[in-house]
């Protein structure tokens, strides 16, 4: 039975005789979406991850797109879930105050080959329920992109494709999952699987799980967990894809999500602005064996840079923020790869590209439904709380540092620690009273953005690392112990 009451743990005690009805492996966007939906039901759940933080995986570098499924393959699963998944998620980004924004995307042609493949494009987008694409000739393009570099054909436009803010997305499903009564298990990295006729017994780095189900949402790791329930039916592979982050300065050069028409050599390149307010250029994509090498390379960013210049020759001309690289969970499945075995009580949920950031909610659904059918008894639950309201990190939404009635309630929203990204005490102090607080500089910054702007944290960084080094003493005191600097008027500093 979920008796509603999170729990949130890093190391096991040696007491700790719990059987939980299902355990989900992975606390990434589908991994944690999973996870809130089985918590509807009248089942225990528990959200385990190889990490010290939900979704350090795949699921905290990538594009950040919110995508209709226009250029899916029409009929696969990939295609129906992130169909369904774009609504399911927009609805609850309304509801939660995850930061969207409905840009639209262009898919710009360059050569007679890309523009050639415009109506089917447009066919494909039909047959996969989309009907609101258009194309467009190259005027109408610099109409609507003036900074696009010269040679362009003509586009086609996807009205409803959106940037999200992917951070809040998971931390938001976590922390609904937490609030539902889901018991999150930190540092704990699988290493077997043992079947005790009823129970798994799920051995790993941070000591021994028990459970009834388990769900396999494990990303650049799902293959290899997989393996450990007997089956050997798809293999991982990490692709890389690293990215440019340029300044807030470039942000009015790109209005609209930029796409390269596919090809057999892959999607290729975007410009894309995001919630935050700046934008990418990328992703490179290059098949790896570790998986663990998040690192940028010489080679890649010379890559961008060149697709860059092509591409919009304004945008090379402004300073960059920062570059960091992704790794997405390739497959040599051609579609998702979502499966239950009833013998051994476990569901599969492997293939899960970057999609996985739309699809994730319509996943779960997929997933319990799976469930049901392979023998887990679903008995909804009748108590279920309110999901939670997510701080805001977009740009074109309010932001504390900003709401002089926020400030005059509580004088922390008026301290700022972090300038480039203006990110005040209130905000540091709220993300260390959160249901799922950060263990380490990186989750802060998920959290808040602070050290995300263009110093990186050369400026603030001594400050926000002796703040989290006082996380416990800021969690459980006053406003006095969150320092900060005075606000300064924006007027004041121009």
């Amino acid at each position: 039975m979920n008796d509603t009451t999170g729990k949130i743990t890093g190391t096991p005690t040696a007491t700790d005789t719990t059987v939980f009805d299902v355990v989900v492996i992975g606390a990434g966007i589908v991994g944690s979406a999973v996870a809130r939906k089985l918590a509807s039901y009248e089942l225990s759940v528990a959200l385990l991850d190889a990490r010290d933080d939900v979704g350090d995986g795949t699921s905290k570098a990538n594009t950040a797109i919110l995508h209709t499924g226009f250029d899916a393959t029409p009929g696969t699963l990939e295609s129906r879930l992130v169909r369904e998944g774009y609504h399911l998620l927009s609805d609850y980004a309304e509801r939660t105050g995850i930061p969207v924004e409905r840009t639209g995307a262009v898919l710009v042609a360059w050569t007679d080959e890309e523009l050639g493949a415009l109506p089917g494009l447009r066919e494909k987008a039909e047959r996969n329920g989309y009907d609101r694409t258009e194309i467009i000739d190259s005027a109408e393009v610099y109409r609507q992109l003036p900074h696009l570099g010269e040679g362009v054909l003509g586009g086609l436009t996807v009205p409803d494709e959106s940037i999200v803010c992917t951070w809040t997305t998971n931390l938001a499903l976590a922390t609904d999952a937490v609030g539902r009564g889901v018991t999150l298990l930190l540092n704990r990295a699988v290493r077997s699987a043992d079947d005790l006729g009823g129970t798994t017994v799920l051995r790993t780095s941070g000591g021994d799980v028990s459970t009834r189900w388990v769900v396999n949402a494990a990303g650049l790791g799902a293959d290899v967990v997989d393996r450990l329930f007997g089956h050997d039916r798809f293999t991982v592979t990490p692709r890389r894809g690293e990215l440019v982050v340029y300044d807030k300065l470039a942000r009015p050069l790109v209005s609209k999500i930029i796409l390269p028409v596919p090809s057999s050599r892959g999607k290729g390149v975007l410009i894309s602005p995001t919630v935050y307010g700046n934008v990418l250029l990328g992703p490179t994509a290059e098949d790896l064996t570790d998986r663990t090498d998040t690192g940028t390379s010489e080679k890649g960013l010379e890559f961008l840079m060149a697709k860059g210049e092509k591409l919009m020759p304004d945008l090379l001309r402004e300073e960059v923020t920062a570059t960091y690289a992704g790794l997405r969970a390739a497959s040599d499945h051609p579609d998702y790869l979502i499966e239950a075995d009833s013998e051994r009580r476990y569901v599969l949920v492997g293939g899960i590209r970057s999609t996985g950031l739309t699809a994730g909610i319509a996943i779960a659904e997929y997933v319990a439904d799976l469930a049901r059918d392979a023998g887990l008894a679903l008995v909804p639950r009748e108590d279920l709380p309110e999901p939670p309201r997510m701080p805001n990190l977009g740009e074109a939404y309010p932001r504390p540092y900003q709401d002089a009635a926020r400030i005059a309630a509580d004088p922390a929203y008026g301290k700022v620690v972090c300038f480039c990204e203006r990110v005040t005490a209130g905000e540091i102090r709220d993300a260390f009273r959160s249901p799922i607080p950060p263990t380490g500089l990186e989750g802060l910054r998920r959290r808040t953005r602070a050290m995300n702007g263009r110093c990186q944290g050369f400026y603030c960084g001594a400050e926000i690392g002796g703040l989290l080094e006082r996380r416990g003493e800021i969690r459980d005191g006053g406003d006095e112990s969150t320092g900060g600097h005075p606000r300064v008027p924006l007027e004041a500093r121009r």
